[in-house]
Order: C-alpha cells, then sequence, then structure tokens
C-alpha cells in the first residue's frame, strides 16, 4: 500500500494545478483520474488523421467544454496562462446578431451584445492548459482509470480505495492508498454520491454537497467546423438566440487564422435528448444552422456533439435535471470531528469567487494547498534538512 502526504481524486483542471502547486512546494502525492484521459470537463476535439487517427493540428481546437475566461477579473487564471506560456485571442463578437423568436417568424437582425470585459479564448483550444500542466508535471505521481470508491478514515491517515478495469470481460481490481490529506478535484455532488466516507461526513457537509448543481452537467454542446467563417463576411458574428432550438445559444468558435466554427448549447432536456440518437440531434442543428447562415451551414467539414450529462464522471441523476446555472459555493472542509484537517474539496464548484468557471478550478485549488495542515509542510521541511 503507497503512502503519501496528499492524494488528489480528479485529474481535471483543478487536480492538475493542485499537483502543480504541490510539486513547487516539494510535497509527494498521488493524483486518482476515474477517466482514461485527463482534463475532466475541459475537452477540446482537434483535427485528427482519418486513417491514423492522430492529431494533424495543434494549433487548431474546438472546445465541447468550457471555452472562455476573462484575464481583467480572473488575474489568477492570467497569471497561470502567462506563466505557462499559452496565446490567447479575444472572442469573434463583430457584426450583427441573429434572433429567432417562434417557427413562424423568420430570424430577426439586430446587434450583438459585446462582452466587457472581453472574452477571450486560448488558441489550440482549453486542452493546452491541460497539456501544458502536465508537461510540467512527474507523470508516475498520476494515474488515470483509477475510480475512488471509499475513503477511510482511520484516525492516524485516510485509506483511499480505488476500482480500476481489467480486461475484456470488465472486471474490476481494487487497488489501496495511504494519505496523510485528500484533495477532491471532483463536483461536491459528484463527490457526495460516488464516493463511501467512513466514518460519515458531518451532515451539513453532505447536504450542501448533494445541493450544489454542477456546471456543465445538464448541458450539451452541438459544433459544426467549416473552411472558413462565412457568416462574417455576411456581416454577421456568428452569435445568435432562438425560441425555437434546438440550440437555444449560438457562437462563433472560429480558431484563430484557420477554419470557421460555430457552437451552440442545446435547450433540449436531457431526458428527452436521450430519446433520439446523436446523428438525428446533430441533423436537427445543421438544419438550424442552415435556417440562421443559409446553404452554406449545410456541409460541415466536421461536426461534434458532447452531451455532459451522459457523463457519469461529471453528472448525476440529479445534475441531468437540474437548471444548470452556477450554483453558490458549499463548505469545503469539516470544521471539527475526524474529517477536519484531513479532507479538502478543490473542484471548481468549491470556489467562492468563481463556482464552475476554469477561473474557480485555480482558486479553489490554490486555497486547498495554502490551507493544508501544517503537519504536511513541516515534513517537507524535515525531509529536506536530512537531505
Amino acid at each position: 500500500m503507497q503512502t503519501v502526504p496528499v492524494a488528489i481524486i480528479g485529474g481535471g483542471l483543478s487536480g492538475l494545478y493542485a499537483a502543480y502547486l504541490l510539486e513547487k512546494k516539494g510535497v509527494d502525492y498521488v493524483l486518482l483520474e476515474a477517466r482514461p484521459t485527463l482534463g475532466g470537463r475541459i475537452v477540446t476535439a482537434r483535427a485528427t488523421d482519418p486513417n491514423t487517427a492522430q492529431i494533424t493540428d495543434n494549433t487548431s481546437g474546438f472546445d465541447l467544454g468550457p471555452s472562455w475566461f476573462w484575464p481583467e477579473y480572473q488575474q489568477q487564471l492570467a497569471r497561470l496562462i502567462d506563466e505557462l506560456q499559452l496565446e490567447s485571442f479575444a472572442q469573434f463578437e463583430e457584426g450583427d446578431m441573429l434572433v429567432e423568436r417562434s417557427p413562424n417568424e423568420p430570424a430577426m437582425r439586430t446587434h450583438s451584445y459585446k462582452s466587457a470585459p472581453p472574452s477571450m479564448r486560448l488558441k489550440g483550444g482549453m486542452a493546452t492548459l491541460i497539456d501544458a500542466l502536465y508537461q510540467r508535471l512527474d507523470a508516475t505521481r498520476i494515474l488515470t482509470n483509477q475510480k475512488v470508491c471509499q475513503l477511510h478514515n482511520t484516525g492516524h491517515y485516510i485509506e483511499i480505495t480505488s476500482e480500476t478495469e481489467s480486461g475484456q470481460e470488465a472486471v474490476f481490481q481494487k487497488q489501496q492508498w495511504q494519505a496523510q490529506h485528500v484533495l477532491l478535484a471532483l463536483p461536491p455532488r459528484l463527490a457526495e454520491e460516488s464516493i463511501i466516507f467512513e466514518p460519515a461526513l458531518p451532515t451539513n457537509l453532505t447536504t450542501q454537497w448533494r445541493g450544489t448543481a454542477t456546471w456543465m452537467a445538464p448541458h450539451a454542446k452541438y459544433l459544426a467546423v467549416y473552411d472558413s467563417p462565412f457568416w462574417q463576411q455576411q456581416g454577421l458574428s456568428g452569435s445568435a438566440r432562438s425560441g425555437q432550438g434546438p440550440m437555444v445559444e449560438i457562437h462563433d468558435a472560429s480558431v484563430a487564422d484557420g477554419n470557421g466554427a460555430l457552437f451552440g448549447f442545446i435547450g433540449v432536456p436531457a431526458a428527452a435528448r436521450q430519446t433520439v440518437s446523436a446523428d438525428v440531434l446533430k441533423q436537427h442543428c445543421r438544419a438550424q444552422l442552415v435556417r440562421l447562415f443559409g446553404a452554406q451551414a449545410e456541409s460541415p467539414q466536421a461536426e461534434y456533439l458532447k452531451d455532459w450529462a451522459q457523463e457519469p464522471f461529471t453528472a448525476t441523476a440529479t445534475d441531468a435535471n437540474s437548471d444548470g446555472q452556477h450554483a453558490t459555493a458549499p463548505i469545503s472542509k469539516a470544521l471539527s470531528g475526524i474529517w477536519a484537517n484531513s479532507l479538502s474539496g478543490i473542484g471548481s464548484e468549491w470556489s467562492a469567487q468563481f463556482p464552475g468557471y476554469i477561473a474557480g478550478a485555480i482558486d479553489a485549488a490554490s486555497i486547498g494547498v495554502k490551507n493544508l495542515p501544517e503537519s504536511i509542510a513541516q515534513s517537507v521541511q524535515n525531509k529536506s534538512a536530512t537531505l
């Protein structure tokens, strides 16, 4: 059984950033991610060779999760992006937007709403942030396909049990670790529902975690890629609002100096989406783009559909039926009892400043690492002195 000072549960942005901070401090850790890939809710589609499935263009990225950040008031995130030497560009918002009020009326053309401060995107997509952090970490400490199912607090350490699928017959093997402190880098509701805590967490904690909606969980995004952003030549921003659907909100997703693209949030509830195939839903989305932007929208180079409500490591059944709004940050740790000073929530929803946003993942992770028990910092100092 491996013993470490800190275990991080979740390999999304908050988990990887916590690992990045711990390595800077010289604190040993293990990061356990349930998915086979890192990034969590940050998913970026990239151009691939159809024969080899290898990525052919690292500079083009189309985000199927979060897309934007606002450096003017998300300054901690902005500093990290600068530190990692990532390139950003402003969301295209020049020109008019389109509004569909009802099936019986043609779309109305009106002035676009411009974000102030401007919404920014990363060249190559948000996954470049995940890639850049991972490249700076010790890969031997980061384990994927590890679904943490139980945390047992013995009073001296936390015993962590994970399951990993093995072989073609889907046999689950259990693995265990011991840690002084656990950082929960996943949504509060998911943590409360999917992990068994022994002994049980305080009731006020579990009640708040269960009641905290997970950002992106009920949403689905459709994205279509074209040779060029032809709508811009028509004086259109690519933005649209629709009361007809299936997409209720559409934006330009074009890459800098490259392909044109449009993405939209699908307004059909999660339960209704599951009654039709992905192909049928894509057809309806394409038809809406043709209705709005003309015949050129009929034949995208590529199209993507990401339904977050069907992601078991993001959404619970409760999330799938929620309104999808950003929630108020819940309590991140127990203040008394056996779980005090041994467990902290650092997923984005635990950020008081930016709950659910990318910047929230950075904020919550930095607070969680900063507030680790003094005994962990002291053990690092003693180790350094011995060396």
